[in-house]
């Protein structure tokens, strides 16, 4: 999926963020979500106070963003088997058909407390 491909899908569509971020990784997740042809597109979010550096946020579609997630996970797990934090081959722990959907950072299946991982909690709503 290309760039403007992309802003025509997500024109008229309901769009969630799904990252805040600095600017390079919100294009590194954008060309990530288009190479699997999930549209996405950075957006800046502007902040009044002064002390704010320039944060940027990666907007997907509602319903992309389990995809994402899923995404968001395999690039962590390969992050810490580059750096030798975890075993070789373990991989991102499976959603049982009528379970929760992982933690994108830790893996955690499970619902969610005030809409953070009940595990690690990040906050995920």
């Amino acid at each position: 999926m290309t760039p403007h491909e992309a802003e025509k899908a997500l024109a008229d569509a309901e769009v969630v963020p799904c990252m805040e971020t600095q600017l390079a990784d919100a294009r590194m997740l954008v060309e990530a979500c288009l190479a699997e042809d999930v549209p996405a597109i950075v957006h800046r979010e502007a902040c009044s106070k002064p002390s704010c550096s320039p944060k940027f946020q990666v907007l997907v579609r509602s319903e992309d963003a389990p995809r994402v997630a899923k995404l968001l996970q395999q690039r962590w797990l390969d992050s810490l088997q580059r750096e030798g934090v975890i075993p070789e081959g373990r991989g991102p722990r499976e959603v049982p058909e009528d379970g929760e959907l992982p933690c994108p950072a830790c893996g955690t299946a499970a619902p969610l407390v005030e809409g953070a991982c009940s595990d690690c909690g990040l906050q995920l709503e």
